[in-house]
């Protein structure tokens, strides 16, 4: 958890599970580890994960099977995906433009550093290959 991010506790951990899968660390169909399980490895109060639960339930990303456990939805991964890409370019493309007119720094003048940024992590990836 990061304490210094504004967001309740429940978003930070539906965050956090839709980076699991997003890694395939949870794939699609498996069960997820029960509440008090996610509770426990979290360090919060197993209503908080219900919370987190139920808003993953409620954007389908997961789904619940009465007195089976908790899974992760057949279409989760485009789900979590499209919601990232609608998040950055509704928010944060749209600051990140405004500080960019603010500073007034040139399109021309980010195109290397984009360049470079995408080397060092091509060379990362290769190395962690």
């Amino acid at each position: 958890m990061q304490f210094s991010d504004p967001r309740s506790i429940y978003l930070q951990l539906a965050d956090a599970i839709c980076d699991l899968i997003l890694r395939g660390t949870y794939a699609s169909a498996e069960k997820i580890p029960s509440v008090r399980e996610l509770a426990g490895e979290a360090g919060v109060n197993p209503n908080t994960i219900l919370r987190t639960v139920s808003h993953l339930t409620d954007q389908g990303i997961l789904y619940n099977q009465r007195g089976v456990g908790t899974f992760v939805s057949e279409n989760a991964r485009e789900t979590i995906m499209q919601q990232r890409k609608k998040t950055f370019l509704d928010e944060e493309l749209t600051s990140f433009f405004k500080k960019i007119e603010l500073l007034g720094i040139d399109f021309t003048d980010l195109a290397p550093l984009w360049s470079q940024w995408k080397a060092v992590r091509q060379e990362v990836r290769h190395e962690n290959q």
